[in-house]
């Protein structure tokens, strides 16, 4: 159990060898919830595009790949997760791809930067929730998106007793979060066996 813990806790922060392992696993393993939350996204060509915990990197190249003439931003709070998403967007990083560290608290980022932001399951990790989705809301231009990618939706979720420093939380709740934070048009879309996007729009 105890190295089951220590290899499921690297999902908050990925360091080391283990670190490394657990962002293959994510960039496999996250991409029919990645790929099913962005066909919800009537996303355009020319966008700019941020990814919120961007953990190995597949999800800045499938944001990519859906918007002609793009950029795409990526942050994560581990170095090694940075590190990552470079070597893995290494034939477009510092021409459309932009990755750096930094946390989901403090978005380095100017007002009104983005079309769209996304976050796939990593809102479990963020200090202070309602503070990140401020941030998020701040970076985004009015009329920009806001999808929330989750695949534990039971805040009694075994996985939170398995992962040190993880929140589950239900889909309404995440939506009522997104609307005191200041988002409209806010949705719920679920499908089996547990994924959930949720969507929201800066007025």
């Amino acid at each position: 159990m105890g190295l089951i813990k220590t290899l499921f806790t690297n999902c908050a922060h990925p360091k080391g060898r283990m670190g490394r392992a657990m962002l293959k696993f994510m960039n496999l393993c996250h991409a029919p919830l990645t790929n099913w939350g962005l066909g919800l996204v009537d996303i355009q060509d020319e966008w700019t595009m941020l990814d919120i915990g961007c953990g190995g990197g597949a999800t800045l190249r499938r944001l990519l790949k859906r918007s002609k003439n793009s950029m795409v931003y990526g942050i994560d709070i581990s170095e090694e997760s940075v590190v990552k998403a470079i070597k893995v967007n290494a034939d477009v990083i510092d021409k459309q791809v932009f990755v750096q560290q930094g946390s989901a608290a403090e978005l380095p980022y100017e007002d009104r930067k983005f079309d769209l932001v996304t976050a796939v399951e990593t809102v479990y990790f963020w200090p202070n929730l309602s503070r990140c989705l401020q941030e998020v809301h701040r970076v985004l231009k009015p009329s920009g998106r806001f999808a929330i990618m989750v695949e534990v939706i039971d805040t009694n979720s075994k996985w939170t007793s398995v992962v040190d420093g993880m929140t589950a939380y239900t889909p309404d709740q995440l939506k009522t979060l997104l609307d005191d934070a200041g988002f409209v048009q806010t949705e719920i879309h679920r499908k089996k066996p547990s994924y959930a996007t949720i969507l929201g729009v800066k007025p």
